[in-house]
């Protein structure tokens, strides 16, 4: 059948020059493209006016508050938290200063923090985004490769920080950013690059116009993928940089400056006092230098700080104390099944020590609990059994039949 002639009240083109018309009162009709032309201006300036609400000093959590709040899911790490609260708080008094009456103007005090693996540095950083009042994005710098290669750019971290935001520009300038895993990005040797790395020392010299405040043209569906979509502009003065890296291998490197190495009877006596099973304590900047970051990036990340290794106590307390802690977690899971769920005291040991045994840290203790669960998730579900009991014997049945090597990989 064919189109009456009715006109779009917008472009004036014909019905059956367009897909479909929606119509309006009094006879007022618009087509399936200007539609989508409006909705585009519709998005567009909704974009430029931010919905952050505009901070104010009195309600700002104090440094303490926000430790309090770490405390609650985060095992020890006082120093790092500590060191992450005062950050954060400077950062909201930084957004509060008003630069047109003010000549101080208050630098941004970007972090990196320095653990092994499965010491906490990504709970703490995924912990405080709970509490923020301004968009906190976490990205891994293991994808990040210099331009030109396959992988992502370092305008990508810019754009999962847009989409935190919601595409509020305003909103994400004024952010926080978590780089994870920032010592994948390393260079290989000590001497400087003469050609490009793809990974390395090109990736770092990308990420420095990030750190030390710049606009940057951002990608707003990420990468090269998209060449053709329109770039955000984004400053990023005011966005505040979290680092966090496990460095493996670096207690070498703060060691032999240490001179804890000297032997016999003329070593040193100021090396006798130092901690050798918790060497991080005495990292500086040029063990980070001498690990494989440029200087530039060292000068751009002024605060230092390390996570402690997590010694048994620790680790029994990360698997019963937080709100959110591994064993609370599957009584909750068999309590929405109507079962009561109750871990022996000895079995809860057992765990923590195979995850000494493995050298897996915190992250293990998830991987050991669920090998030992595992049969008992799979059929207490369809089982009418109202209680279940999880005993040394069993705890240490299920393991033994396990993969080990897969736990060790885990």
């Amino acid at each position: 059948m064919a189109k009456n002639n009715k006109n779009c009240s917008f472009c004036g083109r014909l019905e059956s020059q367009v897909g479909f018309f929606i119509v309006g009162q009094d006879g007022a009709h618009i087509c399936d493209e200007c539609a989508m032309q409006a909705a585009d201006i519709v998005k567009e300036n909704s974009t430029n006016q931010s919905k952050l609400p505009k901070l104010k000093k009195e309600q700002l959590p104090k440094p303490i508050e926000i430790k309090e709040y770490l405390d609650e899911y985060v095992i020890g790490q006082d120093e790092a938290k500590k060191f992450l609260s005062v950050a954060v708080y400077n950062h909201y008094k930084r957004l509060m200063q008003d630069k047109s009456t003010d000549d101080v103007e208050i630098e941004k005090s970007n972090i990196i923090m320095v653990g092994s693996t499965g010491t906490g540095k990504t709970l703490l950083a995924k912990t405080i985004a709970k509490k923020l009042q301004v968009p906190f994005a976490i990205v891994d710098a293991t994808v990040l490769t210099e331009a030109g290669y396959v992988g992502e750019d370092i305008e990508s971290i810019l754009t999962r920080l847009l989409q935190v935001a919601e595409y509020d520009v305003t909103a994400a300038e004024r952010g926080i950013v978590f780089i994870d895993e920032i010592d994948k990005i390393a260079r290989k040797g000590d001497n400087p690059s003469i050609t490009r790395d793809v990974s390395g020392e090109g990736v770092q010299q990308g990420l420095l116009k990030l750190l030390e405040g710049s606009i940057v043209n951002v990608p707003p569906q990420g990468g090269r993928k998209h060449p053709d979509q329109k770039m955000i502009a984004v400053n990023t003065q005011n966005i505040l940089f979290v680092c966090g890296g496990a460095f493996d291998g670096i207690e070498k490197k703060i060691a032999a400056r240490l001179n804890t190495r000297v032997v016999g009877y003329g070593a040193a006596k100021d090396t006798e006092h130092i901690d050798k099973h918790n060497m991080l304590q005495y990292i500086a900047p040029q063990d980070v230098k001498s690990f494989g970051l440029i200087p530039e990036i060292i000068g751009r990340l002024p605060i230092l700080t390390y996570l402690e290794p997590l010694d048994r106590t620790a680790l029994r307390r990360i698997l019963t104390e937080p709100k959110n802690s591994i064993v609370k977690q599957y009584i909750k899971l068999f309590k929405m099944d109507h079962i009561d769920l109750i871990f022996d005291d000895n079995v809860l040991d057992y765990i923590v020590d195979k995850a000494l045994e493995f050298k897996l840290g915190a992250r293990g203790l998830r991987s050991i609990t669920e090998t030992i669960m595992m049969d008992e998730m799979y059929e207490m579900p369809s089982k009418k059994e109202s209680s279940l009991t999880i005993n040394l014997p069993y705890a240490q049945s299920k393991i033994e039949k396990a993969n080990i090597y897969r736990l060790k990989t885990a």
